[in-house]
């Protein structure tokens, strides 16, 4: 066990500590206020305070860990071997920077609680945040740093055995629509039919017959397809479906249809279900408690995990409505536009609400690439390396890759041309591992 001395033991340095030094690093970590307790410790110490006690390893603490609320914070991004940190600490300290703050800044969102401009949809933007303005959005810096302090735990505790931690993937499935034609009743298929012979589109027209009449496979169908690579690795994917109600946003198959159901208490067996959460969920609580009710009415079993429509977050709000709902984990967090780590991390973490002050239950799985991310890069070569770039970065920490691909991703569309390719990288990092 890691023992931290602090003049002050509160939340955040709790929060903190415990993230990286046992949930990245594998070490148990408790804290003390107490001179005599802390020397009379005989296996990992340091102390996180303003001075050193002695020749102990010292890491001097930022401010941020014993303040309330928020501050504006004046950051400098400085240079850091590899990587990149903020919050320097002076020449005594172990570390150059106070990694513990720091890391405390990204994972709870700080910055996303501060004024900053959102797009269309009300989200926070890659272009917003401080991972890209100072150029390391393409990292996981927070586990970057963590092993930097495992390594000088390490020089001073050479018996001590750190465990070690495997790199793992977890794709995500997202379905807002399980089918483009297919279970969607006569006054959707009539209205989708007048709107495409209005603009001319003759070609989805008839596909839309063929596949109605049992011609053609509905092109949004491809879960056989998803299920047989699901057999094929060890780590279960999560499929998120919406079924909340018809609306301007959300357009999926009616949840009472039978063969819908059918079709998720199918994929049930082989993979985890997750709520996809509707566009006005977002905004109402008892709307996302009716959304969840209605798949756990389903699936026979207590909600594990929801995702926003559109990738939306409302902080703290939408945190704090799925943790008085009880659904223990999330995978919104992430960037529509920019691959990389908008937590700075790719180890799940804990929701941490910066009003109340406290850690809550609620498990943040962040995502570090969507398919739409990927097509701005023109050419499948540069798709596979911008992939393969981000994969290799997680593989360096042995942390999870979180992807999430639609099910249409995998259709006909040419859009989504060499797709199916890209997620075989994925499925065959982990065996590379």
């Amino acid at each position: 066990m890691l023992l931290v001395y602090t003049h002050k033991i509160t939340p955040r340095v709790k929060y903190i500590f415990k993230q990286i030094c046992t949930r990245i690093i594998g070490v148990p970590v408790n804290f003390t206020t107490t001179i005599e307790e802390f020397i009379a410790h005989d296996s990992l110490k340091m102390s996180y305070t303003r001075q050193p006690l002695s020749h102990e390893i010292f890491v001097r603490s930022n401010e941020l860990l014993f303040e309330q609320g928020l501050n504006d914070l004046d950051l400098k991004v400085s240079e850091w071997e590899e990587t990149k940190c903020f919050f320097a600490n002076g020449e005594l300290s172990a570390l150059p920077f106070d990694i513990f703050a720091a890391s405390f800044y990204l994972l709870s969102r700080y910055e996303e609680y501060l004024p900053h401009v959102k797009d269309d949809y009300g989200r926070f933007t890659a272009e917003e945040s401080l991972a890209f303005k100072s150029g390391f959005l393409n990292q996981p810096v927070v586990d970057i740093w963590a092993f930097k302090f495992r390594k000088i735990l390490q020089d001073q505790y050479p018996d001590f055995v750190f465990p070690e931690r495997q790199y793992k993937i977890t794709p995500v499935i997202d379905v807002p629509s399980a089918y483009a034609f297919k279970l969607k009743g006569i006054m959707r298929t009539f209205g989708g039919t007048i709107r495409d012979l209005s603009m001319l589109k003759l070609k989805k027209v008839y596909q839309r017959y063929v596949v109605l009449f049992g011609l053609q496979n509905d092109p949004y169908d491809t879960f056989k397809y998803i299920i047989n690579k699901q057999k094929q690795v060890v780590n279960k994917f999560v499929f998120f479906f919406l079924i909340g109600d018809f609306s301007t946003y959300d357009k999926n198959i009616n949840a009472q249809k039978s063969a819908f159901q059918s079709l998720i208490k199918q994929i049930g067996d082989y993979s985890r279900i997750g709520l996809k959460a509707s566009y006005f969920a977002l905004e109402s609580k008892a709307i996302l408690k009716e959304e969840k009710l209605r798949m756990e009415s389903i699936i026979n079993q207590e909600l594990e995990a929801s995702r926003h429509s559109f990738s939306k977050l409302n902080l703290p709000e939408s945190y704090r409505n799925l943790v008085e709902l009880e659904i223990p984990e999330d995978y919104t967090m992430g960037y529509i536009k920019q691959i990389g780590f908008r937590a700075g991390t790719c180890t799940p973490f804990f929701f941490y609400d910066l009003d109340y002050e406290v850690q809550t239950p609620l498990r943040i799985n962040t995502y570090h690439v969507l398919d739409y991310a990927l097509l701005k890069h023109q050419s499948l070569l540069d798709k596979k390396m911008m992939l393969n770039r981000v994969i290799n970065e997680v593989k360096k920490v042995n942390g999870e890759f979180v992807s999430v691909f639609h099910n249409y991703t995998f259709g006909t569309d040419e859009t989504w041309q060499g797709y199916k390719e890209l997620f075989n990288i994925i499925l065959d990092s982990e065996h590379e591992a």
